[in-house]
């Protein structure tokens, strides 16, 4: 389209200020999600020694998985707009410091209850995260250059699952013994939960709250960006009622909030069960749990960066998160059907994850393109929520039927018909308009 406000302005230009703008942004608040998913779900590799040293059962683990859920689902809201109001540098790093702290503290758990009442701290604490970080981004590029973008910010999630594993079973081989006191399961959380406070100290530094900050653009490339957001938000859907009531109150926001449950429930379940369905495949060395478990998150992370440069580059999106969901669905019947096959199970579970995780970051597209900028900041932060109720639901439910069970097999093919639910439910949503460009 020639007439196109962003093809107006110069293309190459752009294309430029806003490489410009992911070598500065990205790369920080990669690492800083990173360290957010790893102190999220490294509860799953600790599994593999503390039920035995505290003597939990599956169900406590799988509850005290998922009550964090409950924290992050009642502060998602509420933190979102105090981000919105006090500016991101602040609450980002202010909220990194507060849960790193949580998520080091529950190397002292030793009862169900306090390792209940951490889990629940940090879930409170890291609730205004991700919702803030989307947001965030939704102020520097225009839907048109967000696929790409959101794959590489939500790309932590496998690699931490790629670096994550191998180092978790090292920690926990490596300090076995009890060295300093501290079983292997502590040292992991004191390893991995210390980092996060230092990169809240960081944000302080290395983060600015909006476009009109950034000392490292010109004037001109300053307001290049201004123009092509402003133009981008006048495109969106006119919702002159911004109001809390009005955004509950507004069905398409739960309707992505229920595609958006459906997606985190199959992400959720790999994440804090992947280690022990690799354990009851018949391998029991945590290192080489661990570089197994590694193997889906690598494919995961590639094919992650693929669709989302596909998705921009076609100006696709309902396909682009529709392909992925069902891929995550067939894996976790592959996993579930093909248990006393080990290379056919891994095999489903490297599925399984590749289309769970992608289906992430091909998922936000389409709020931020469909929720006017008024009711954004809201809505963003209820769908996460809703979303992030699975969180909960899905590794308790997967706890509670292998409880009952002996088994993960029903709870996986539970997981993946809601997935194709989900899947289902996308369709129905209207495809984004907007010009092709070239991404940054």
């Amino acid at each position: 389209m020639s007439d196109s406000p962003i093809r107006a302005i110069g293309d190459e230009d752009g294309n430029a200020i806003y490489r410009r703008i992911t070598l500065r942004l990205i790369p920080f608040i990669f690492v800083c999600y990173l360290f957010n998913y790893l102190d999220r779900v490294n509860v799953g590799f600790a599994k593999l020694q503390m039920l035995d040293a505290l003597k939990f059962s599956e169900t406590i683990y799988g509850l005290g998985a998922g009550i964090f859920f409950i924290g992050y689902v009642l502060c998602g809201l509420p933190s979102n707009l105090a981000l919105n109001r006090f500016g991101p540098r602040r609450w980002i790093g202010l909220m990194m410091i507060t849960w790193g702290t949580f998520s080091t503290c529950l190397l002292f758990v030793t009862t169900p209850t306090e390792f209940y009442v951490l889990r629940f701290l940090t879930g409170m604490a890291e609730a205004g995260f991700f919702p803030g970080i989307v947001l965030y981004l939704s102020r520097w590029y225009p839907n048109q250059r967000r696929g790409r973008i959101m794959a590489l910010f939500m790309s932590a999630i496998p690699v931490s699952g790629l670096l994550g594993g191998p180092f978790s079973g090292w920690i926990l081989n490596h300090f076995a013994a009890g060295q300093g006191g501290l079983e292997g399961w502590q040292w992991m959380f004191l390893i991995q939960g210390l980092p996060t406070v230092v990169l809240g100290l960081m944000a302080f530094v290395l983060l600015c709250d909006k476009v009109e900050d950034a000392g490292w653009l010109t004037p001109e490339q300053r307001q290049r960006v201004r123009h092509d957001v402003t133009q981008d938000e006048l495109a969106r859907p006119v919702q002159a009622n911004s109001s809390i009531a009005s955004v509950l109150t507004t069905p398409l926001i739960w309707v992505l909030g229920f595609i958006y449950f459906c997606i985190q429930s199959g992400v959720y379940a790999i994440n804090f069960w992947l280690p022990s369905i690799i354990k009851n495949l018949g391998f029991s060395d945590n290192l080489v749990i661990g570089w197994i478990s590694a193997l889906p998150y690598l494919l995961a992370g590639v094919f992650m960066l693929l669709v989302g440069r596909s998705a921009d580059l076609r100006n696709e999106r309902r396909w682009h998160l529709v392909v992925p969901m069902l891929m995550g669905a067939l894996g976790l019947m592959m996993a579930a059907n093909f248990a006393a096959v080990p290379v056919l199970a891994i095999a489903g579970l490297c599925i399984a994850t590749m289309g769970a995780l992608t289906g992430l970051p091909m998922f936000w597209p389409l709020p931020t393109a469909l929720l006017s900028a008024s009711v954004a900041v809201a809505g963003l932060a209820l769908i996460n929520s809703i979303g992030q109720l699975a969180g909960f639901l899905s590794p308790y439910l997967v706890g509670w039927i292998k409880d009952q069970t002996g088994s993960t097999t029903v709870a996986l093919y539970t997981l993946a018909a809601l997935t194709i639910v989900g899947s289902l439910t996308a369709l129905r949503l209207s495809r984004p308009q907007g010009p092709r460009v070239a991404t940054a």
